[in-house]
Parts: structure tokens; sequence; C-alpha cells
């Protein structure tokens, strides 16, 4: 049979662009379609205008801080719109560059919703393409509660565009996306509280960080509800009331929904192609991104795996590599790297104590927690954290974890001495540099 391309990638977010790339360099003929903009979530809608936002959020806590080390701001102010608009304007340039990158790698971009017709045609737009392969790539979207009102509110897809900056912001959730856009919307002067189900925000993460981001949070004047939920939202003439199953009322000017995401497969007919789904949609793939249909693949956050960026595109190229490159390798899932851009800033790479210990380790555990150095002369309340969790047994470092300015930064580079197999013994053979928060690291005893 003739295709029209050797790979057809659906959804031109990180980890679709990657593997079309890929492919197109080992000579593949590609096409990836995209009904809506060039770059997926974390470009256009996620990780790089939500971290502008936590930058220009900082600008007030740091400008309070100056007049310690002798800076006079006269009545500093903040323009919404400015900032908003300046963000809309970096994800449009990032935009037109992936754009550019699929045209020079010479992959076709066909500007339209894909759907299966049978398992090697698509629908796209008004035409009917076939493929050799396809991979589906198309992300997963924002969840919204099931209450009466929901759709009064709003998701991260929309919080980037708001006309005005409101008074008070309700936000739902207890994830990194939700605690992220509550330190921003603090940190611009908004009134905000946080719902979240459980007790302690970031289920997942390390318990001690957990609990000191989350009194952080609460020292910041962001108000914290905890363990209850939506029951319904009712609009009011002057914002909207939630109400809640703990019998709490709160009126609000915005309701930010930020309880999950769910992986994009309605409506792309998985069932023509004889793809097969889990419970919550997510297409179901081996280690190797291959789907129940040899010849059809998948990556990113619509298989469910670990919804990262860095991931994505990890998984996309092993994709293009071992299929159309004759250089099989698979994305290794473990001892990934995360972080949380809250405020402080949150990342940690490996086990945390609790996974560590319910996988059976015996372990030591090494922690410093200290007042960053720029809170010297300002004296500021806000402190860093930084832990290690070792097993005591082999003296290898199982996980790193920390809470503070520019823990992202400083976890990137332990993530690869985790990699590699680094042992306590190996951190404190480091000389530190001097001052730094990253020394606290090769320091511990």
């Amino acid at each position: 049979m003739n295709f029209d391309y050797d790979l057809l990638v659906i959804g031109a977010g990180s980890g679709g662009v990657r593997a079309a790339r890929i492919a197109a360099g080992h000579g593949a003929r590609v096409g990836i379609a995209e009904e809506y903009r060039v770059g997926g979530t974390c470009v256009i809608r996620g990780c790089v205008p939500k971290k502008l936002l936590v930058y220009g959020s900082h600008y007030a806590e740091d400008m309070h801080d100056a007049a310690a080390y002798g800076w006079t701001i006269e009545t500093p102010s903040f323009h919404w719109p400015r900032l908003r608009d300046n963000v809309q304007l970096e994800v449009s340039r990032l935009n037109a560059i992936y754009m550019q990158t699929l045209a020079n790698a010479k992959v076709d971009l066909l500007s339209h919703r894909a759907e299966f017709i049978d398992a090697h045609s698509l629908r796209i737009g008004e035409r009917t393409f076939t493929a050799r392969y396809i991979l589906i790539a198309t992300g997963a979207r924002p969840m919204f509660p099931d209450c009466p009102g929901a759709e009064l509110g709003i998701s991260s897809n929309e919080v980037f565009h708001l006309e005005t900056l409101p008074k008070r912001m309700l936000i739902a959730g207890g994830g990194y996306i939700a605690t992220e856009f509550a330190g921003i919307f603090n940190g611009l002067g908004v009134e905000v509280t946080q719902l979240y189900r459980g007790e302690i925000l970031l289920k997942g993460w390390d318990m001690e960080l957990r609990q000191k981001l989350h009194d952080a949070y609460v020292a910041r004047g962001v108000h914290i509800h905890t363990s209850a939920v939506f029951e319904r939202i009712e609009k009011l003439a002057d914002g909207y009331r939630a109400y809640l199953s703990d019998g709490t009322l709160l009126d609000t000017d915005i309701i930010l929904h930020a309880i999950g995401r769910r992986p994009n497969t309605d409506g792309l007919g998985l069932d023509k192609a004889g793809v097969a789904t889990d419970a919550h949609g997510a297409v179901q793939v081996t280690a190797a991104s291959q789907t129940s249909a040899p010849h059809i693949y998948a990556v990113g956050d619509v298989t469910n795996r670990v919804q990262l960026t860095p991931v994505a595109i990890k998984e996309g190229h092993a994709f293009a590599d071992t299929v159309f490159g004759n250089m099989p390798w698979v994305a290794d899932h473990t001892t990934v790297a995360s972080a949380v851009f809250s405020q402080p800033a949150m990342a940690s790479v490996g086990l945390s104590e609790d996974d560590a210990r319910a996988a059976g380790f015996a372990l030591k555990i090494f922690r410093s927690d200290f007042r960053p150095m720029k809170q010297a002369l300002p004296g500021g309340a806000e402190r860093s954290f930084c832990k290690l969790v070792v097993d005591a047994d082999t003296d290898r470092i199982l996980g790193a974890h920390m809470l503070g300015p520019e823990a992202p930064e400083i976890i990137q580079p332990l993530a690869i001495a985790l990699k590699m197999g680094a042992t306590k013994a190996d951190f404190d053979r480091t000389v530190a540099v001097h001052p730094t928060a990253a020394e606290e690291f090769v320091l511990m005893r």
C-alpha cells in the first residue's frame, strides 16, 4: 500500500514536535496535525507563560526587600494588562520558532483537528491522509469538578487572558498547577483562597517539604481551605458564591479550577483504529510507547505516565530513533527530577522519605533548615530547607529535596548525581561553593 506519509503525528506539542523532527531527520516523510497553535500545553498555556507570571509576581517582594539594600523605589504600581500581553507576545514568539523548526525539518504542518477513520487513515480538516505509522501526542486538558455551576469557573487555559486582575480569587486544587497560581496571584496582590480536598498541599511530594510550603503559603496570606470540595457554584451580581461540602460559603470574584488534567482522547476515534485506553481515557502503551495497534504509538501526557514536558520529549525522541533510525532505546521514567514553581519554589529528585520507607529501605535522613542569605538584611521570615534520603546499607542517595529560592536550578545538577548512583560519601568529598544555598547539600552531617 502506498501511504501519504511514513509518519503522521497528532498533536504539535513538545513530544509530537520532537518525534516529527527526529523522524524526518532519519529520512521519513512526516506530517503533523494541530488544531490550535504549535508548541503544546507547556509553551502555549502551561509552564512557560506560567513561569513568566511567577517572575512578574516576585517583583513586589523584591522591591520591598530592596530598601534594606539601600534602594529607594518611589510608589511602585502594577499594570496587569502589560504583564499579560508581554507574556502572550513571548508565547507567540515561541510558537513561531516551533513552526520554523518544523519547516526546517521539512515536516508538513496540517493545521486542523485529526480523527481516525481506520487504523491507517486520518481525517484532518476536510481531507483524508494515510500513514504507515501514527503517533498520538495530544496531551491532556484541565478537568472541571462534577457539581452544579462548575462551568462558571475558568481553567488554567483561560487564566492567562484575564481582562482585569480580580481582587479575590478562589483556586480549587492542591497540586502543582493550583499551588503555582496561588503563589502568582497572591504575589500580585490578589486575595487568594486555595481549596483542597486533602489536608496538606502537593500530595506525592516529600511530606516535610509539603508541610513547610503549606505553612509558608499561610504566612504569605494565602487562605488555604482544606478537606472540602464544591457542592455547587452560583453567580452573584458582583461575583460568585461557592457552597462547600463542609457547609462553608465562599464569595469570590473568579474561580479557577486546577483539580487535575485528563488525557485528550475524546473524539479521536481510537476505537476505529483498535487503540485501547484505560479507565481514565489514557492511551495504554508499552515501555516503547507502542499501543495495542502495533503501528500506532503514543507519547506524553495522553499516556498518563509522567506528565512532564521533558519526559514527553524523551519519549518522542526514543520513538523516532527506534522506528525510523534503527537506534532502539526507551525513555527512562525513573529518577526524574521535577519542580513546583511555588513561592518559595520546591524541587525533588528520587524517592521521598515515605516512599523510600515503604519500599523497605533502611534510611539515614539528612536535613538543613536555614534562612537564605538574601534575607539577612531585610530580615524576612522565609527559610530554605534541604533534605537527603540515604540508603543506610549502601550509602546511596535515594532522594534529594529542596524548598527555597532557586531550588529547581539546584536540584537539576543533583539529578545527574543521583542518576549516576552517587553516595553520601561522594557528596561529603565535594568541596562547597561558598556562600551559596546549594553548598548545604555537601555539608550536611
